[in-house]
C-alpha cells in the first residue's frame, strides 16, 4: 500500500481474507497508542489520509486499510456486501490480525458510520471516536440533498439528481464525480484536493460505488440499522470535527451523533466536507490533543525551569531549501553576516539532505528534528524524467511532503522557544502558516529568489488556469495576512524580476513584487575577488595552468543524471577538435559517481566542496538551469552553456530572464545538447568566450539580507 512519494513507510503490511474478500492493510509508526484510520464511502481508498498519516505515525501506531471496493482490497459485488455491519467486521479483523486490542478509531464521512458500529459491537476495542464530516444514516435535514431519487432517470441532468446508479452505469459517472468532488472541496483554491479524489474514484469501477451506495443508504432492499439505534451503545468518548460549509453532510449529523454519544463537536468555520485534506494541520492537531486527552496518564510531580524572557539567549530557526545545493552557500553567508551583528545568537538548522552535509561540514547546528523530515529531492528526482522536471506539478503533487514537513516544524517551534524563524524558500512553512496565521509565535522572515508560478506554453488553458489560481492564492493570503512575514526578502533586484502577469486579473508581476517584498541583491555567498587570481587557484586546485578545462555540474539533486550522460558521450567527439581539453564532470551528492561511464580526457567525481571555485578557473562550464550555479559562473566571470531542464518554469523563464539581464551564459537546449556532435560543437564554441560584458553580480547581498533579518532581532 506504500506510495513511491509517500512521506511514512509501513512497519508491517498484509491482507487477510474475510469471508471471501480479501482487505488489505498497512502498519506505520510504533507509538504505544494505536489509531485505526477507518475507509469512506468507496469512492476513494485509504490515500485520503495522507495528510494525517505521516505526523500521526512519529506520535502514535497507525493501522489504515483500504475498504472493500477500492485501493487494494477486493471488489466484491451486490449491494449486500456493502452493508455497515461488514465495514464494521472488516475493522474489527483488522485489528485482529494486527494485533490491535484496542484502538482509538478516526472516520471520515461514513467512515464515521462504521466506527460507531465497531465501538457499539466492540467495545472493549474502541477506546475513542474521532469522526471528521460524519455521515450517516440518522435523521436531520438535508436541504442541499433534498428530494434525491435513487433511481431517478438517467437524464436527470445536473446536481445532485446525478445521485443515481441508472445514471453511473449508462455513462454518467465522470460527470458525477466531478460533481461530486467540486462540492467536497468547495472552498477556493482546491484544485489538487478535487484531482486527487478523481483520480482515486476512477482506480474503481460505477458498477463498485454503485452496490456499495446502496449497500450503505438501504437501496435495493439491503436493510439498515438507524444509526441512532447504534450511538445508543457507544460507551468510548467522541469528538465530531464538522466543516460548516459542508455541502455533502450538514453539520447537524454531527450535533445528533454528538447529543446521541455525550460527544464533543468542533466547527470549522467556512470548511467543507474534507478538511483532512483542505485544513490538514488544524485536523491534525485536533486528532493528537483528542488522543492526548483520553491517554493522559496520571499527573506525576516534576520540576521545570522557565527563564525569563530578557535573559535568553537569542535562537534563530533557519529552513534552507533542500532542492539542490545553491541555497545552502548563501544561507550559510546570510547566517554568518547575521552572527557578526549579533554575536550571541545560537542558529539551528531544519534542513534536508544534501544541505545537512554541506551544513555539518561547516561546524553548523542541525536541528536533531531534521531526520524526520521527509526529503523533497527524493520526491523531485521520483518527478523527472530524462532531463525532464515539470516543475510547477511536481511541487503540487509534494503537498503529502510539504504538510508533513509543516507539522514537524510546527512541533520544533512549539517545544521550543525561538526568536526569529528565516525560511529560504520554506514553502511548506510560509503557505500553511498563511493557512494557520493563529500558529505564528516568532518573528518570520522568508526569502526567496523568484516570484510567480507560470504555465508552460504545452500545459495548455488547463496549466496556465492552475498557476493562475496558485498565484491569486498566495496574492490573497498576503493581502489578509500580512503580519505572518515580518519581512519579505528577494534575492535579487526588481530588473531580475520576470515582466510577465500572475495570470488573467491578476497584477503584473514585477509591480507586486516591488509593493511586497525589500530587494537584497543577489547572494553569492562568496566574493568574487577570492577567485580573481585564476592561476593562483589553478595551483591550489590541481589544474595545470596551460589546459584548457570544462567542468560539468547539475547541482545537488540526482535530476541532471542524463545531461551528464550526454556530455560524457560527446567528450571523445569534443577531444577531436581540441585535444587539450580536460573534462571534470561533477556528479554531486545524490549520483552515484560510478554510475556513469568513464571516457579518456575525462574525471568523474562526486560532491565537491567549493565548487564554486572549480567553475571559476574553468575555460567553461557545462550546467543546468539552476540559478545558483549560473549566477556563480556569472559572478566569477566563466563561460558557460546551461541546458534548462524541459518544463521546469523557473529555469526556463526566471531564471533565463535573469541571466539575459546580466549578458551571462549560452542557452543551449536539451533537444540539441543530446546529439553528440551539436554538443561537442557547443562546448568547442564556447571554449574562451569573451565575458567581459557580463555584469557584475552584487556582492554586499548576504550584508544587505542580514541587515534586513536582523532588525528582527
Amino acid at each position: 500500500m506504500a506510495d513511491p512519494v509517500s512521506v511514512a513507510s509501513p512497519r508491517d503490511s498484509g491482507s487477510i481474507d474475510r469471508d471471501g474478500v480479501e482487505i488489505s492493510y498497512a502498519v506505520y509508526g510504533d507509538g504505544p497508542t494505536t489509531l485505526l484510520l477507518m475507509p469512506t464511502w468507496t469512492i476513494v481508498h485509504s490515500r485520503i489520509w495522507k495528510g494525517q498519516l505521516g505526523y500521526l505515525a512519529r506520535h502514535f501506531r497507525v493501522v489504515v486499510f483500504d475498504g472493500r471496493g477500492n485501493g487494494a482490497s477486493a471488489r466484491p459485488h451486490g449491494a449486500a456486501a456493502y452493508r455497515d455491519d461488514e465495514y464494521a467486521a472488516d475493522a474489527a479483523a483488522v485489528l485482529e490480525a494486527t494485533s490491535t486490542p484496542r484502538a482509538i478509531v478516526v472516520g471520515l464521512s461514513w467512515g464515521v458510520t462504521w466506527a460507531l458500529h465497531l465501538a457499539a459491537s466492540h467495545p472493549d476495542r474502541v477506546a475513542g471516536i474521532v469522526g471528521i464530516g460524519a455521515s450517516g444514516n440518522i435523521r436531520v435535514e438535508r436541504p442541499a440533498r433534498a428530494g434525491i431519487g435513487w433511481e431517478a432517470p438517467s437524464d436527470a441532468g445536473a446536481g445532485w439528481s446525478m445521485y443515481n446508479r441508472e445514471f453511473w452505469l449508462t455513462g454518467g459517472f465522470d460527470a458525477f464525480v466531478d460533481f461530486f468532488f467540486a462540492r467536497m472541496f468547495a472552498e477556493p483554491h482546491s484544485t489538487k484536493q478535487i484531482e486527487d479524489a478523481v483520480e482515486w474514484a476512477h482506480e474503481t469501477t460505477p458498477e463498485i460505488v454503485a452496490d456499495a451506495t446502496a449497500g450503505m443508504h438501504g437501496y435495493l432492499g439491503v436493510p439498515v440499522v438507524p444509526l441512532e439505534q447504534v450511538c445508543g451503545a457507544v460507551q468510548c468518548a467522541v469528538l465530531l470535527i464538522h466543516g460548516t460549509e459542508d455541502e455533502i453532510s450538514p453539520p447537524a449529523v454531527s450535533e445528533r451523533i454528538a447529543a446521541l454519544t455525550g460527544g464533543d463537536v468542533v466547527l470549522l468555520q467556512g470548511s467543507g466536507h474534507g478538511p483532512l485534506a483542505r485544513d490538514p494541520v488544524r485536523v491534525n492537531h485536533l486528532i493528537r490533543e483528542f488522543v492526548d486527552r483520553i491517554t493522559a496518564p496520571a499527573p506525576v510531580r516534576r520540576t521545570t525551569t522557565w527563564t525569563r524572557a530578557a535573559r535568553r539567549r537569542r535562537k534563530v530557526l533557519y529552513l534552507s531549501s533542500p532542492i539542490g545545493l545553491g541555497h545552502a552557500r548563501r544561507d550559510l553567508a546570510i547566517a554568518r553576516e547575521l552572527r557578526m551583528r549579533h554575536p550571541d545568537v545560537e542558529i539551528s538548522w531544519l534542513a534536508q539532505h544534501p544541505v545537512t552535509a554541506v551544513l555539518e561540514q561547516a561546524g553548523e547546528i542541525v536541528h536533531p528534528a531534521s531526520a524526520f523530515l521527509a526529503n523533497e529531492s527524493t520526491h523531485i528526482e521520483h518527478e523527472a524524467g530524462e532531463h525532464d522536471l515539470h516543475a510547477f506539478q511536481a511541487i503540487r503533487r509534494m503537498d503529502e511532503l510539504l504538510v508533513h514537513n509543516f507539522m514537524v516544524f510546527d512541533d520544533v517551534v512549539r517545544e521550543e522557544d525561538f526568536d526569529l524563524v528565516i525560511g529560504d524558500e520554506a514553502w511548506d512553512v510560509d503557505h500553511h502558516l498563511h493557512e494557520n496565521p493563529e500558529l505564528k509565535r516568532f518573528a518570520f522572515a522568508w526569502m526567496t529568489d523568484f516570484v510567480g508560478w507560470l504555465p508552460m506554453p504545452d500545459g495548455g488553458s488547463r496549466e496556465a488556469a492552475l498557476t493562475a489560481d496558485y498565484n491569486a492564492e498566495m496574492i490573497e493570503q498576503r493581502a489578509r495576512f500580512r503580519h505572518v512575514r515580518d519581512r519579505s526578502i528577494f534575492v535579487g533586484s526588481p530588473d531580475d524580476v520576470v515582466p510577465y502577469s500572475f495570470g488573467p486579473g491578476l497584477p503584473l508581476i514585477r509591480a507586486w513584487v516591488e509593493e511586497n517584498f525589500d530587494f537584497a541583491g543577489y547572494v553569492t555567498g562568496f566574493d568574487p575577488a577570492e577567485v580573481a587570481d585564476r592561476d593562483r587557484l589553478r595551483d591550489e586546485l590541481g589544474y595545470a595552468r596551460g589546459e584548457r578545462l570544462c567542468v560539468v555540474a547539475v547541482g545537488g539533486s540526482g535530476v541532471g543524471e542524463p545531461l551528464l550522460r550526454r556530455v560524457l558521450d560527446a567528450v571523445p567527439l569534443a577531444l577531436r577538435a581540441a585535444s587539450d581539453l580536460r573534462f571534470v564532470v561533477v556528479a554531486g551528492p545524490r549520483i552515484d559517481p560510478r554510475s556513469l561511464p568513464r571516457r579518456r580526457g575525462s574525471t568523474v567525481r562526486g560532491h565537491v566542496p567549493d565548487l564554486h571555485r572549480h567553475l571559476a578557473v574553468a575555460d567553461l562550464a557545462v550546467v543546468q538551469g539552476g540559478l545558483t550555479t549560473c549566477m556563480e559562473l556569472t559572478a566569477s566571470r566563466t563561460p558557460f552553456l546551461y541546458v534548462p531542464l524541459r518544463h521546469h518554469f523557473e529555469q526556463n523563464f526566471h531564471v533565463r530572464h535573469r541571466l539575459e539581464r546580466y549578458r551571462a551564459g549560452d542557452l543551449l537546449p536539451y533537444e540539441e545538447a543530446a546529439d553528440p556532435d551539436a554538443l561537442a560543437e557547443a562546448i568547442i564554441a564556447g571554449l574562451g568566450r569573451e565575458t567581459t560584458l557580463f555584469r557584475p553580480v552584487e556582492t554586499d547581498g548576504a550584508a544587505r539580507a542580514a541587515a534586513m533579518i536582523a532588525e528582527l532581532l
